[in-house]
C-alpha cells in the first residue's frame, strides 16, 4: 500500500520524490489527505504556499468574514462539529474547526508549508510530474490539485489605480494594522465579501462610498446562536446532529429545481428579496439604485440583514456611475464627479475561470491548463480529471461549483472517486491513467445540455460563471446528490490507462 517518501534528481538540481502530492490544503486537499493516510499511506505529500491549512478560511480574515451555508452543512460528514456556535459560522470558527480537524487525524506531518508551487510538467519519458516550488523541486507520480477556486485575488485593471497614494487592499488581504476609524473609504465591489464589509466599517468611517457595477440580489440571514440544550443535544444524543444536517441539506436541494429545471419557481424567492427589499430601503432613490435587473440565482444569491441598513447611513453613498480612474487621492467616475478617499477596499472577487495557476501547468502536448482551456474553454472530465493531464486529478475542477448548498459535499464526493483512482491505480499496476477524449466530450455536452435550461443562462446576466466563451464551466446544473452518485467509484473505463 505504502511507498516510502525517497529523494531524486532531476538534471542537476535534487528532488525530492513522492507517489502522491497535493497541491493546497483547504477542504479540498486536507480532505484528501486525511483519507489517504485512513487508507493506511503514507506515500503523500501536501504542498501548501500559506503557513497553515485553511485555505480561504485562512486567507479571507476581512471583518464581517463568515459563510454563507449553514454551519452544519459546512464540516466533514467524517468530522461533524457539536461545538458550532451559531446557525452561520464566522470565519474564525471556521478556520479553528478545519485547524482542529488537522489536529486530530494527525495529518501536518505531510504537509510542507510555505511552499509555493511555481510549476508543474508531465514528463513522457518517466511518466511523472515534475513540479518546481519556492522549496525547490519535487517529482510524483500522481499530481492532485486542490487549488480553490477563491484564492487568486482579482484586481480591477482601472487607469490610475497604482497611483493612489492613500491605502489600498483587496479584502482577502486584509491589512489588520490600517485603522479606517474616521476615513474616507471607498468599497469597490457589491459581492458576498463586500456585503459583509460595508456594514462592519460603515459606522466607523467618516464617509463611505460603495462602487456598484451590479445589485445583488439580497435574501434573509436566517442567523442566531444556538441555545446551550441544542448544544448539548448535539454533542451528547447520538444521531440528532446527523438529522439536523440531513434536514438542512434536503432545504438546500429543492433550490435546484429552480435554478437548474424549472427558472420560474424563482420567483418564490424574487417575492421574499423584493419584500426584503422594500421593508429595509425606505429611499425611494437609494432603492431604484440596489434593485437588480435580472432574474434572482442567475448570479450568486447573497445573504444579509445588515447591509441594506447600512447602506441607508448617511454617511454611506452608493455610486452606480462606472470608475474612469483613480487619482492619488481621489475616484473619478465616468459622469465626471470626482470623490476624494483615503483608501481603497477591492472587493472584487478572485480569478475563477482565468486562474493565474492555469499557466503554470503543462501537460503531454506542452501546452499549459491556460491554453487548453484559451482553445476549448474550461473542460473536464466530472470535475475531477482533464484530457491532456495524465496522473493528475483535480479537486473542484470544471463544473463542480454550487450555488445553493455546501461545497464540502462536493469535495466529499471528489475525494471518494480520487481516492479510488489511486487504489486502482495501485491493484492494476498501471503507470499513466488519462481521460478519454470521447468521455470527456459526451460529459460535456451533457452538462451544457443541462445548463441551457438553467437560470444562469436563462436569468439575463452576465457573471464570473462564465468562461470567455461564454460557456458556464463553474457550476454543478443538477442535484448534488446525482453527483455523488456519478463518482462514488472510479470508472476506469474512461480512461486510457498504460500498465507498468
Amino acid at each position: 500500500m505504502s511507498r516510502k517518501v525517497t529523494d531524486k534528481a532531476v538534471g542537476n538540481q535534487p528532488a525530492r520524490h513522492s507517489h502522491i502530492v497535493i497541491v493546497g490544503s483547504g477542504f479540498s486537499g486536507l480532505g484528501l489527505a486525511i483519507r489517504l493516510s485512513k487508507q493506511g499511506r503514507t506515500d503523500y505529500l501536501v504542498l501548501e504556499r500559506g503557513k497553515d491549512v485553511g485555505g480561504t478560511w485562512r486567507d479571507n480574515t476581512y471583518p464581517g468574514a463568515a459563510c454563507d451555508v449553514p454551519s452544519q452543512l459546512y464540516s466533514y460528514s467524517f468530522a461533524l462539529n457539536p461545538d458550532w456556535s451559531r446557525s452561520f459560522s464566522k470565519q474564525p470558527e471556521i478556520q479553528r474547526y478545519i485547524q482542529g480537524v488537522a489536529d486530530k487525524y494527525n495529518v501536518r506531518d505531510k504537509h510542507i508549508f510555505d511552499c509555493d508551487m511555481t510549476g508543474a510538467t508531465w514528463n513522457t519519458e518517466t511518466s511523472q510530474w515534475e513540479i518546481q516550488t519556492s522549496q525547490g523541486p519535487f517529482t510524483a507520480d500522481i499530481l492532485v490539485s486542490a487549488v480553490g477556486a477563491l484564492c487568486e485575488p482579482n484586481l480591477p485593471d482601472i487607469k490610475g489605480i497604482n497611483d493612489f497614494q492613500g491605502e489600498i487592499f483587496h479584502s482577502a488581504r486584509w491589512n489588520h494594522d490600517s485603522d479606517l476609524t474616521g476615513k474616507r473609504v471607498a468599497v469597490i465591489g457589491t459581492g458576498a465579501s463586500a456585503i459583509q464589509i460595508v456594514p462592519n466599517i460603515a459606522a466607523k468611517v467618516a464617509h463611505l462610498d460603495v462602487y456598484q457595477r451590479t445589485a445583488p440580489w439580497l435574501l434573509p440571514r436566517m442567523d442566531r446562536p444556538y441555545l446551550a440544550p441544542e448544544k448539548l443535544a448535539f454533542k451528547y444524543i447520538p444521531g440528532v446532529q446527523a438529522v439536523s444536517r440531513a434536514a438542512i441539506y434536503a432545504a438546500r436541494e429543492t433550490q435546484v429545481v429552480g435554478l437548474a429545471k424549472f427558472p420560474p419557481a424563482m420567483r418564490i424567492f424574487e417575492t421574499i428579496a423584493r419584500a426584503k427589499l422594500f421593508a429595509e430601503v425606505r429611499d425611494p432613490e437609494l432603492r431604484r439604485k440596489v434593485t437588480p435587473n435580472f432574474r434572482i440565482g442567475c448570479k450568486r444569491m447573497l445573504i444579509s440583514n445588515d447591509y441594506y441598513p447600512a447602506l441607508s447611513r448617511d454617511n454611506v453613498d452608493v455610486v452606480t456611475d462606472g470608475i474612469q480612474e483613480i487619482k492619488p487621492g481621489s475616484i473619478v467616475t465616468k459622469d465626471g464627479t470626482e470623490r476624494e478617499i483615503d483608501a481603497i477596499i477591492v472587493a472584487t472577487g478572485f480569478h475563477v475561470t482565468d486562474s493565474p495557476v492555469y499557466d503554470t501547468v503543462s501537460g503531454r502536448d506542452g501546452r499549459t491548463l491556460a491554453e487548453v482551456f484559451d482553445a476549448v474553454g474550461q473542460q473536464g472530465y466530472k470535475g475531477a480529471a482533464i484530457r491532456n493531464y495524465p496522473n493528475m486529478f483535480f479537486m473542484l475542477g470544471p463544473n463542480v461549483g454550487l450555488g445553493h448548498t455546501s461545497m464540502v459535499y462536493m469535495i466529499e464526493s471528489q475525494i471518494n472517486y480520487i481516492a479510488d483512482a489511486i487504489d486502482q491505480f495501485d491493484k492494476l499496476n498501471l503507470r499513466t491513467v488519462e481521460v478519454r477524449q470521447d468521455a470527456q466530450d459526451a460529459f460535456n455536452a451533457e452538462l451544457q445540455r443541462k445548463l441551457q435550461g438553467a437560470v444562469w443562462s436563462t436569468g439575463g446576466c452576465a457573471s464570473w460563471y462564465l468562461d470567455k466563451h461564454g460557456n458556464n464551466t463553474t457550476l454543478w446544473p443538477d442535484f448534488t446528490f446525482r453527483f455523488r452518485s456519478l463518482l462514488e467509484k472510479f470508472d476506469v473505463s474512461a480512461y486510457q490507462t498504460v500498465s507498468a
